[in-house]
C-alpha cells in the first residue's frame, strides 16, 4: 500500500493517518508462534475490502524505521547491540532473546525498528496537528524492557513514541492499555515520571503472565499516583469489563487532563484468545474503541493515538477487532450485522495460515459478520464493595489510586 494524502485532512475532526508498512510482516517469531503476522495482514485486507481506509480523512502513511537514537531513549546500547548481532551469532546471546517467546529471527531488528518508527510517526502526527487521530495496527509491544525482550516484543514501540513526545515538549501524556496483560514495559519505563499516567486494565496477574499489574503499583518518587492499575478476574464479560472501565478510567484520565491520549489496543481479551481467559466479544472490543475515542475528544481535542497489541484469534477476532478500531477512529463504527465481504472469504482461502491452525479447524472458521450479536449489559458501579470477583476488583483499583489522584475512593460520582 502506497501513501495517499486525503485533501485538507487536517481540518476535519475525524481525521486519520493509518501507520502502515508491508515490512510489519517480516517480523514473524516463526510458523508454531502465535503472534503470526497473518493477523495484521487479514486486519488490513479487512479494513480495505469493508471501504473503511477509502473514508473522507482517512489517509496511508508509510513509516521510516525508528533511528537508534529514538531507541536508545528507551532501550540501552548492549542490547540493541544483541538485537542486532542476534541472527548472525545466536548462541549465548541473552537479554530475553532465543527463548520460546521471542526466538530470533533474520531481520528481527530492522522490523522491529520498523514497528517503532510507526508509533513514533503516528504521534508525531498527532502531536503536530496534521491529523486528529492516528492507528498503528502493527504496533503495541508493551512488555519490551530497556535491556531484554519479553512477551513476544522486542522494541517498545510505545515508550519510543512517548519518549519522542515528551521530547517534543508534552508534558501530560496519559496511556491507556486494554490489551489482556499487564502493560509492563510502558509502567516501568515512566514509573519516576509524573508527566506519564499510565493505565492498564488487565486479567489479574494473579492467573496471568507477567504476574505484574497489581492495584498497589501507583508509581514511586515525585510520579507516586500516575501508575494505575485495575485487575479483572478471569471469565470477566463485556459488561463486567465496561464497568469496570467506566468506574476507574475516565475519572482519573480527567483529574490528569492529557494533552495527549497513547492506547495500546490488544484485543486477547476475546472469549477465543487461547492464550488467556477473558470473555470479552468483538462489539464489547468495538464499545471500549469508542468510549477510548470519546475520551480523547472530551479531553484533549481528540488528540488519540491508538496501536494493537496482543491477539491471537487470528482469523475470527484480531481482524474484526483492529477493523472496529479504524473505524472508530474514522469516526464512523461499522454495523456489528455486516456481513464480512466475500472479497474477504476470498483473500482469507489463499492465506498462508500458521502451521498450529489448520484449514477447517474452529479457530481458522470465518466469521459470517462483523460482530457476535453480544448484548453489552454495563451497570453502572454504586460505590459497593460486595464480594463479586468483579466488584471487589474496582474497589481495589480506586481505593489505591483515586486519592493519589484527589478524588474520593468511595463516591461514585467521582
Amino acid at each position: 500500500m502506497s501513501d495517499r494524502r486525503v485533501r485538507e485532512q487536517g481540518d476535519s475532526d475525524e481525521s486519520v493517518a493509518v501507520i502502515w508498512s508491508d515490512d510489519y510482516l517480516k517480523y514473524d517469531l516463526g510458523g508454531d508462534h502465535p503472534m503470526h503476522p497473518v493477523r495484521i495482514d487479514l486486519t488490513m485486507r479487512l479494513a480495505r475490502d469493508l471501504g473503511v481506509l477509502d473514508r473522507p480523512g482517512v489517509s496511508l502513511h508509510t513509516p521510516t524505521p525508528a533511528t537508534e537514537q529514538q531507541l536508545l531513549r528507551v532501550h540501552n546500547e548492549r542490547y540493541l547491540a544483541a538485537v542486532r548481532e542476534a541472527p548472525v551469532q545466536p548462541w549465548g546471546i541473552g537479554h530475553g532473546l532465543g527463548t520460546d517467546d521471542n526466538p530470533i529471527f533474520w531481520g528481527m531488528y530492522e522490523s522491529a525498528a520498523m514497528i517503532a518508527g510507526g508509533t513514533r510517526l503516528a504521534a508525531e502526527l498527532v502531536w503536530d496537528g496534521t491529523v486528529k487521530h492516528a492507528v498503528n495496527i502493527g504496533g503495541g509491544m508493551h512488555h519490551a524492557m530497556p535491556g531484554s525482550a519479553a512477551g513476544f516484543c522486542i522494541f517498545n514501540d510505545l515508550t519510543v513514541a512517548i519518549a519522542d513526545l515528551l521530547e517534543r515538549g508534552a508534558k501530560r501524556v496519559a496511556y491507556v492499555d486494554v490489551d489482556v496483560h499487564h502493560g509492563d514495559g510502558v509502567q516501568a519505563a515512566f514509573y519516576n515520571d509524573p508527566r506519564v499516567l499510565t493505565i492498564s486494565v488487565h486479567q489479574s496477574p494473579l492467573s496471568l503472565w507477567p504476574h505484574t499489574g497489581f492495584p498497589s503499583e501507583v508509581g514511586r518518587d515525585d510520579a507516586v499516583g500516575t501508575a494505575v492499575n485495575v485487575a479483572l478476574p478471569a471469565e470477566t464479560s463485556d459488561g463486567q469489563w465496561l464497568s469496570a472501565f467506566e468506574a476507574t478510567v475516565p475519572s482519573l484520565l480527567r483529574a490528569f487532563n492529557p494533552e495527549i491520549i497513547v492506547t495500546q489496543c490488544g484485543c486477547d481479551t476475546h472469549h477465543e484468545d487461547p492464550l488467556a481467559d477473558l470473555a470479552l466479544t468483538v462489539d464489547g472490543q468495538d464499545a471500549i474503541y469508542g468510549r477510548l475515542h470519546e475520551l480523547a475528544h472530551e479531553l484533549c481535542d481528540g488528540k488519540w493515538v491508538a496501536t494493537g497489541g496482543g491477539g491471537y484469534g487470528l482469523v475470527r477476532a484480531v481482524p474484526r477487532s483492529w477493523t472496529h478500531l479504524l473505524a472508530r477512529a474514522s469516526g464512523s463504527p461499522i454495523d456489528p450485522d455486516a456481513e464480512i465481504p466475500q472479497a474477504w472469504l476470498d483473500e482469507l482461502a489463499q492465506a498462508k495460515l500458521p502451521d498450529f491452525m489448520p484449514r477447517g479447524s474452529g479457530y481458522a472458521t470465518p466469521p459470517p459478520r462483523m460482530g457476535e450479536g453480544a448484548r453489552i449489559d454495563l451497570q453502572p458501579w454504586n460505590g459497593s464493595a460486595d464480594d463479586s470477583p468483579l466488584h471487589r476488583a474496582i474497589y481495589a483499583a480506586r481505593h489505591a489510586s483515586f486519592p493519589l489522584a484527589g478524588l474520593d475512593p468511595a463516591d461514585p460520582r467521582d
